[in-house]
């Protein structure tokens, strides 16, 4: 028998329904390059290079980009930091660093267009929430924020931990509640009353790979994100999670579909700016 077709990753097609505003900022992508090496039991995905993203970016009316470290590739930040040089002004990076980096290295980092530590407190991150209090105090000086992903039912028992951070932080992929849980569920309750300190945002990205509704709606996913917008349009942001690091696993999104899901979740204009544009551009430091 023949087996299964190789899957392609869909770098354009017809234009979302939502028209980006100029200044549109995707806050979460990745770059992958074989030539590097990868950790093991990581996801390691075919290779997604600058020039892939470029079309998406046109296909999507992206302008801006806040370009992620993977899993794949523990603190050697070398694929991503060359794709923020190649993509220019318009991109930043979050970065890992572990216990120990100089602050030289930071400095260099910082420089090159690092404005972020990333920690993943589930399987294959780097740095978890044991590093979180120390590594955060050392690069809070240069001026960084942090993106925190986490399974979101556990945020009460980590709510103290993420109190005492200075920092602006992003809670990632919608609190990635990895079996759904309703409005007024005490983890949802924590992610808001986080929210409400002014530090703590939120990042609409990658409903596909935790929902259990499924698309095209993810209804489970969409029912907390419509409430968190309501209480705090000012601390979200959107990002496509481009190129789908799981797609092996679970197939590709449209990314245009994602992009429309503000149509319903964030029905009114003004909102949508504020979480394509103006959140983006404060939390990141682009030009207004």
């Amino acid at each position: 028998m023949p087996g299964k077709p190789p899957l392609v990753r869909t770098l354009t097609g017809a234009p979302p329904r939502l028209k980006a505003p100029a200044g549109t900022c995707d806050t979460h992508i990745h770059f992958y390059s074989h030539a590097y090496p990868a950790l093991p039991g990581t996801l390691n995905p075919p290779d997604a290079t600058v020039g892939d993203y470029r079309q998406v970016m046109q296909w999507l009316g992206i302008d801006r980009a806040i370009v992620v470290q993977p899993n794949a590739y523990g603190d050697d930040n070398r694929v991503i930091m060359a794709g923020v040089k190649a993509l220019g002004p318009d991109a930043r990076a979050v970065v890992v660093v572990k216990p120990g980096v100089t602050d030289e290295e930071l400095d260099r980092l910082t420089r090159e267009g690092a404005c972020g530590i990333r920690f993943m407190n589930l399987l294959g991150g780097t740095l978890t929430f044991a590093q979180m209090d120390e590594m955060a105090a050392r690069v809070q000086p240069f001026g960084w924020s942090a993106v925190v992903q986490l399974d979101g039912r556990t945020l009460p028992e980590h709510e103290a931990q993420l109190r005492r951070l200075t920092m602006d932080y992003v809670i990632d992929h919608c609190g990635k509640f990895l079996e759904p849980v309703a409005p007024d569920h005490e983890a949802f309750r924590t992610l808001l009353r986080l929210v409400e300190t002014g530090r703590c945002w939120v990042k609409i990205a990658a409903a596909y790979e935790f929902s259990k509704s499924g698309g095209p709606a993810y209804e489970d996913v969409a029912r907390l994100m419509r409430v968190l917008i309501r209480q705090a349009p000012e601390r979200v942001i959107w990002g496509t999670n481009w190129p789908h690091a799981m797609a092996e696993k679970i197939g590709y999104p449209n990314d245009a579909a994602l992009l429309n899901l503000l149509l319903d979740w964030a029905p009114d204009e003004a909102v949508r700016h504020k979480i394509l544009v103006d959140n983006p551009a404060k939390l990141y430091g682009f030009d207004a």
